[in-house]
């Protein structure tokens, strides 16, 4: 798996929050729905690139899954 980039994003305390609380909704970490909402968007506005890697799904992985 490619190395994962590194990002500083600044966002407003209330946005923040409110991806924190969805996130914890979804059994996500902030950092992952941030990701997901991205990910989300590319494909709606038809721009996903074709050599993206896949995303884990919510939750702990399986003990049998490899990483």
């Amino acid at each position: 798996m490619a190395e994962r980039k590194k990002v500083l994003l600044r966002l407003d305390p209330a946005v923040h929050d409110a991806l924190a609380r969805w996130a914890s909704d979804e059994l996500r970490s902030t950092n992952a729905q941030i990701e997901f909402v991205l990910r989300r968007a590319l494909t709606d506005a038809g721009r996903m690139p074709r050599d993206a890697g896949r995303i884990r799904g919510p939750g702990r992985p399986r003990a049998d899954e490899d990483e």
